[in-house]
């Protein structure tokens, strides 16, 4: 799947598509200790991120690519998701539009002009932390960009914190499932062979971060409500039934 997703990722980039790859494949490709144990591990579908204004091109990359486009999916769901299906080898491609609608909504559509194969570290986290159901994959997969990447206020190689901050600083709920998550990802991190010291201390400095950044009256008004009222949304998985985990 790793050299699937670079095959893709480089016909992207020669086509001047830009489709960013996101998920576990992604943190492979930009993290080093998620390619060696204790993080590493087997992967199971790939994901992209990709512009509206590039629906076309990024039909025309995937088909050119060997993969057919679910014609029902894409025409129901077209504006927000697009499904790719290579059935000789039993795979399957998720394009996200413009946005990531998973428990929380992260918009990305600005976030795409880097170079790059992958979605920025900042992006990567979010993707795995803001859903409230985390795995351990998710939480394998969050402790390799930790070790990989120092907290800063840039995306050069890092993980962007002013970013995080004005994300959460915007939504309490996507604030509460990071908060949440974030202990999660403590705890696993302590489980494994890994240099729990470091995930710690950056993660201190995340959500250091993330509670320096002014909050607005709404923001306030809804963390006193707090958990009494649901604040986040369970995606739903669209899978085919030879897709492998």
């Amino acid at each position: 799947m790793i050299e699937e997703a670079e095959r893709i990722s480089a016909a992207a980039s020669a086509g001047k598509v830009p489709a960013k790859l996101v998920g576990g494949a992604a943190v492979n490709l930009h993290c080093s200790s998620a390619r060696q144990a204790p993080l590493k591990r087997k992967y199971g579908d790939l994901d992209f991120v990709a512009s509206s204004k590039q629906r076309q091109a990024v039909q025309k990359l995937f088909e050119s690519l060997g993969y057919q486009g679910d014609r029902r999916f894409n025409t129901l769901n077209g504006d927000q998701r697009l499904l790719y299906l290579d059935g000789v080898n039993g795979r399957q491609i998720d394009v996200f539009i413009d946005r990531m609608k998973m428990c929380h909504v992260i918009e990305l559509a600005n976030r795409l002009g880097h170079d790059g194969p992958t979605l920025t570290p900042a992006d990567l986290l979010l993707s795995k932390l803001q859903v409230y159901e985390v795995n351990m994959k998710d939480l394998v997969d969050t402790i390799a960009l930790l070790l990989d990447h120092p907290i800063a206020d840039h995306d050069d190689d890092a993980m962007n914190a002013a970013y995080l901050a004005r994300l959460t600083s915007e939504d309490w709920g996507l604030y509460r499932t990071l908060q949440i998550n974030i202990e999660r990802v403590r705890g696993a991190a302590t489980e494994l062979a890994v240099d729990a010291g470091r995930v710690n201390q950056r993660l201190d400095q995340l959500w250091e971060r993330i509670e320096m950044q002014p909050k607005p009256l709404k923001w306030k008004l809804r963390a006193r409500i707090g958990d009494r009222i649901s604040w986040y949304q369970l995606p739903e998985e669209v899978r085919q039934p030879y897709q492998r985990d």
